[in-house]
């Protein structure tokens, strides 16, 4: 059954002693998929639906809000999907561990077409991918890789990460730039998306742990520091870090977002809640999960919406304001 909770902004948990702005009621809505199919990652697409990787099951699920219901696609034999993400062909595209492989899934035929990486990089551990500009998708593995897939070719080309085991979260920022944050390394990459070199940008904690990363609108990266519970921005243009601690006494911030208003949405795992932090006032506010164990892995949304998959609860969830 589909469950409702209406979370006041009244009774939001304030985590500054400052009074922030006034905000809407947040409905949470949240959405049961296959038990035991461990919802990994979430993303939602143009036309309403929302793909998530049943990870798992080892398929990518397709879950429409409108009936509340999901199904599931299967990737192929051994499948361990991780990320997923809309591309701009409006396909879903999938960093497929199990199969050390790239899947493109069409919406329309369900078909599944697979991009192996080459044999050499065997068991990369495939994580998150991104779109450049040019239509190039980015990604990342575990292991010490990251790389790039042509659609139009097909050709792939991987590379050896800084550090070496550790890219995890990737994004792409409005100018077409592309960087990754590696768990493992503990530093910030940008990619040189020519040759594939990466220059390594570092935090100003040292160990902290970058786990994801998402851009602003205006290319500022925004990345959570699973170590040290901190939530960083990196300003590229003025080259300077900007860090904030999040609340609570064990945070551990897994998932980043940034929404169309350049509001921060996170995972706080030591919480068991969704944050959002404003900017402009630098005041977060926490949304309390339901399930004592959500585990939720990434935050994606499209305009009003805010998505989630608890990959501890098997459940999606959507937070929208009314």
């Amino acid at each position: 059954m589909v469950r409702f909770w209406m979370i006041l902004a009244a009774v939001v948990v304030a985590v500054s002693t400052a009074a922030g702005p006034a905000h809407a009621k947040v409905a949470m809505r949240t959405f049961p998929v296959l038990a035991g199919a461990a919802a990994h990652d979430v993303y939602p697409a143009a036309d309403g639906t929302v793909w998530f990787t049943a990870q798992s099951a080892g398929k990518l699920g397709r879950h429409d809000p409108g009936t509340g219901k999901s199904d599931l696609i299967a990737l192929g034999p051994g499948a361990a999907p991780h990320g997923v993400i809309v591309g701009p062909d409006g396909a879903a595209w999938v960093t497929e561990g199990g199969q050390n492989a790239i899947a493109r899934v069409d919406p329309a035929t369900r078909g599944v077409k697979l991009f192996p990486l080459p044999n050499e990089r065997r068991d990369a551990n495939l994580n998150k991918a991104t779109f450049d500009r040019q239509g190039v998708l980015w990604f990342t593995g575990q292991n010490g890789i990251h790389g790039r897939l042509d659609p139009k070719t097909g050709a792939i080309a991987v590379f050896d990460t800084p550090r070496g085991t550790g890219p995890y979260g990737i994004a792409t920022t409005p100018d077409g730039q592309v960087f990754f944050a590696s768990l493992a390394g503990s530093y910030l990459g940008q990619i040189n998306r020519e040759t594939g070199a990466v220059t390594v940008l570092e935090p100003p904690v040292p160990r902290q742990g970058a786990r994801r990363v998402w851009s602003d609108s205006r290319g500022g990266l925004w990345i959570t520091g699973w170590n040290s519970g901190d939530l960083f921005r990196d300003d590229s243009r003025a080259k300077n870090w900007a860090r904030w601690h999040l609340p609570g006494n064990a945070p551990q911030p897994y998932a980043v977002y940034l929404d169309e208003t350049d509001a921060v949405w996170l995972s706080d795992w030591g919480a068991n809640a969704i944050l959002r932090f404003d900017p402009k006032t630098e005041k977060f506010e926490a949304f309390p999960l339901s399930d004592p164990y959500a585990y939720v892995r990434q935050v994606a949304g499209r305009k009003g919406e805010v998505w989630g998959a608890e990959s501890g609860a098997d459940e999606l969830f959507v937070l929208k304001a009314e």
